[in-house]
């Protein structure tokens, strides 16, 4: 490699970090259980936006920590648990929630996020609608 290669590959890799754009973003859940009466709409945040990735058609040039396929994900957050109005006594009426306090480009961690994009869903309530003010 030449020194100009190698020094533009590492500008553009540091770069590339400074110029993704993934933030805390304002989410709506709609969450309803069976069992109960009403729909829950709940306001939180999520991490949402875009994250530098690399293309691996140079992967006999690179290093395997240059390939890496970054997600936005959560690097802070606390979950918040709602009571999901209308439910019958034998029902547990709590649902808990993850909120964003701040997000990251890194690897995704199936422990709290869902790393796979499934194809677009609605997401709505078949119930009467309850907004939940935390």
């Amino acid at each position: 490699m030449t020194p100009l290669f190698a020094v533009s590959l590492l500008f553009g890799l540091t770069l590339g970090q400074t110029a993704s754009l993934c933030a805390p973003s304002e989410y709506i859940i709609h969450v309803e259980k069976r069992e109960c009466s009403y729909c829950l709409a709940i306001n939180t945040t999520i991490c949402a936006g875009f994250c530098m990735t690399r293309d691996s058609n140079g992967k006999k040039l690179l290093l395997k920590s240059a390939l890496s396929q970054n997600v936005c994900t959560y690097k802070e957050m606390f979950y918040q648990t709602a009571l999901i109005p209308g439910c019958p006594h034998h029902t547990v009426p709590y649902y808990s929630y993850p909120v964003a306090v701040s997000c990251k480009c890194g690897k995704c961690n199936t422990d709290y996020s869902d790393c796979v994009q499934e194809k677009v869903r609605t997401n709505y309530c078949t119930k009467p609608q309850k907004l939940c003010n935390l």
